[in-house]
């Protein structure tokens, strides 16, 4: 039986992954078909929000910290991120020499709201979920939030199938999502919230003694270690399926369907394993999975064969989304976890900025093909950092039981 805040986090979830899967998922092909971006600027669409994230993140912490309640913050946060899709509606209006640019910039801006609202909503989620309720909570959340998605992006697919070049079917597109950001709004102001005691000691920005923790330390280097891996070719897989294998915004949205069709049913199987084995454990085999699909998606432009490697990518990438954030707050102690969240969410920011751009730089000198199977092989390494980390916490465990 799920509680009332449950509940409610799952609706929000499910209106705020369409607003996100009406414009964020189609921004490449926006960028590539409508306004003549160049691959480097493709690469900066993955590579820019993760920079004002990084810039925003410890400031957002700050505010977030010496507030006794966090919902409206993060309600109006996310109303202001969503605002903005109407500012994307008026980039076709532009001149063209610069319509590229000023679309970049956009989003760059919608993510100094989006980080507060982001960063808040972990803080807010974590309170009002219990530990032993989490574990099962993330999953079903992730599972039907999922569904939503797949469903929303079929039909858009289904619509737009033939408006690749049409830009007003992209303004379309950033209307419908700006409305269900306003619904997204409604949801999070729904959360029954526990206001937090007012005390007179100041906090500080940032608590150093984290890093003197086994646990998070060694989970900062492998989820940074496999993070890094992973989102260097974002930027890679969207030039091959527009540039290379030629796919249409129905096309991108049955790749999108797909993987998010096998992530429905493979969530519960992910969260069995990790009660079953261990969270860590699990992450090294859904790592080595994700290794795959750099050398898989580059051995044929077949529209029906990059759908079924799409497809094998979802199986893995749940286990990804529900093992991290599950292993973060795992890992996180209670006393210092908003500086944990927050800290990841630095270092994570500024791997998510570099690593597009370091992708488009191994596109640009070693062409698609050899970059993206040494992509796979980094993807291997990253998969052996967790099986590492499994070791390490396993051994120091077992040693403060001697010790005890």
């Amino acid at each position: 039986m799920r509680t009332y805040n449950e509940k409610i986090s799952i609706y929000h979830g499910m209106v705020s992954i369409i607003a996100i899967n009406l414009a964020g998922n189609f921004y490449p092909i926006f960028a590539i078909s409508i306004l003549g971006a160049t691959n480097y600027q493709v690469g900066l669409i993955s590579s820019l929000p993760p920079l004002i994230a990084l810039l925003m993140t410890i400031p957002a912490a700050i505010l977030l910290n010496r507030l006794q309640t966090q919902k409206k913050t993060v309600a109006m946060s996310v109303l202001g991120a969503r605002l903005l899709f109407l500012l994307l509606i008026g980039v076709v209006y532009i001149s063209t020499s610069y319509q590229a640019w000023v679309f970049l910039i956009i989003i760059a801006f919608m993510n100094v709201p989006a980080t507060i609202a982001n960063i808040g909503w972990q803080t807010l989620i974590s309170g009002m979920i219990k530990d032993d309720r989490r574990g099962s909570f993330f999953s079903d959340r992730n599972r039907l939030l999922t569904i939503a998605g797949m469903i929303s992006t079929l039909i858009i697919g289904i619509i737009m199938k033939n408006q690749s070049n049409n830009a007003t079917s992209y303004q379309w597109l950033f209307f419908t999502a700006l409305l269900f950001g306003i619904l997204e709004v409604f949801f999070l102001m729904k959360h029954k919230e526990t206001v937090q005691a007012v005390t007179s000691t100041k906090k500080s920005s940032m608590d150093w003694s984290i890093f003197k923790d086994h646990g998070y330390k060694w989970f900062l280097i492998a989820a940074l270690c496999f993070n890094f891996t992973w989102q260097m070719s974002w930027g890679i897989f969207n030039i091959y399926h527009v540039r290379i294998a030629e796919a249409t915004i129905l096309w991108i949205s049955i790749f999108s369907v797909a993987c998010q069709l096998v992530q429905i049913f493979t969530f519960p199987l992910w969260k069995k394993w990790a009660e079953l084995k261990s969270t860590t454990l699990m992450l090294v085999w859904a790592a080595l999975g994700m290794a795959l699909v750099p050398f898989l998606t580059v051995m044929s432009t077949n529209l029906f064969y990059l759908t079924c490697v799409q497809a094998l990518s979802g199986f893995f990438i749940s286990g990804v989304v529900l093992l991290l954030f599950n292993l973060l707050l795992e890992q996180s102690p209670e006393e210092t976890k908003t500086y944990c969240i927050t800290t990841y969410n630095v270092l994570l920011s500024f791997v998510a900025f570099i690593a597009p751009q370091i992708g488009i730089m191994l596109l640009e000198g070693l062409g698609i093909q050899k970059s993206m199977e040494l992509n796979s092989f980094l993807r291997i390494g990253s998969a052996f950092v967790f099986l590492l980390m499994y070791s390490r916490t396993r051994k120091f465990t077992k040693t403060l039981l001697v010790k005890n």
